[in-house]
């Protein structure tokens, strides 16, 4: 492992780690809103990454992502979700589910903030350097989970809010498709397609965050 990819995986650990923590938290949260305390039985309405992350999904892929590919993909362990306990759950399984996407924009934005704080920094200060990297890792990985998820495949969230909004006989038979999710989105991934459906929407959310946060051109990315 040369020092660049070490230098690299360490701006980019913290940013990964709130991305995926505070996206599972949402949507256990949100889910225990609308009823289900399911998530919150579980402990997985919290803050501690140890209780999201899925060694393979959040360690070993998204490093090995990072290592050959430009857009990184990795997940947690799923909140356990029992949409039966939702007050209403077809209605309701649209805000459960877009909760995650939703906090990783909110992430982005937040990040963001934090680099237009860093880009005000006098260039010697040492702090500029490694605010300024670890603001952009954030903004980018969770522009990218933000575009990831809301794919419309089961079983990521994008699919569940197809679900959510598709007649009751439709949703049965699109969701179906949850079992091939999982080998669809390798597939996607590892034939290239996966970063040329991504690479636009991504693009639009570091637009729209550069925009919102006042960063100046060439200030980011």
């Amino acid at each position: 492992m040369d020092a660049s990819f070490r230098q690299k995986v360490a701006v980019f650990a913290l940013p990964v780690l709130f991305a995926i923590t505070l996206h599972e938290a949402a949507h256990g949260y949100v889910a225990r809103y609308f009823g289900d305390m399911t998530a919150y039985a579980a402990g997985r309405i919290s803050l501690n990454p140890l209780r999201h992350i899925d060694p393979l999904g959040t360690i070993v892929i998204p490093l090995l992502t990072l290592l050959v590919s430009p857009f990184m993909f990795g997940w947690a362990k799923p909140v356990p979700v029992n949409f039966g306990n939702l007050r209403n759950p077809k209605r309701d399984m649209l805000w459960v589910a877009a909760a995650g996407p939703f906090s990783n924009l909110l992430m982005a934005l937040a990040w963001g903030f934090l680099l237009r704080i860093s880009l005000g920094l006098p260039a010697d200060n040492p702090a500029q350097d490694w605010l300024s990297s670890v603001g952009e890792a954030g903004i980018f990985v969770n522009a990218i989970f933000f575009a990831l998820n809301l794919i419309p495949i089961p079983p990521l969230d994008g699919g569940r809010i197809l679900v959510s909004l598709l007649p009751h006989r439709l949703a049965y038979k699109f969701a179906a498709i949850e079992r091939y999710g999982f080998f669809i989105l390798l597939a996607l991934l590892f034939t290239g397609i996966l970063g040329t459906l991504l690479s636009p929407f991504v693009s639009v959310t570091l637009y729209f965050v550069a925009m919102v946060c006042g960063i100046p051109a060439g200030g980011m990315l």
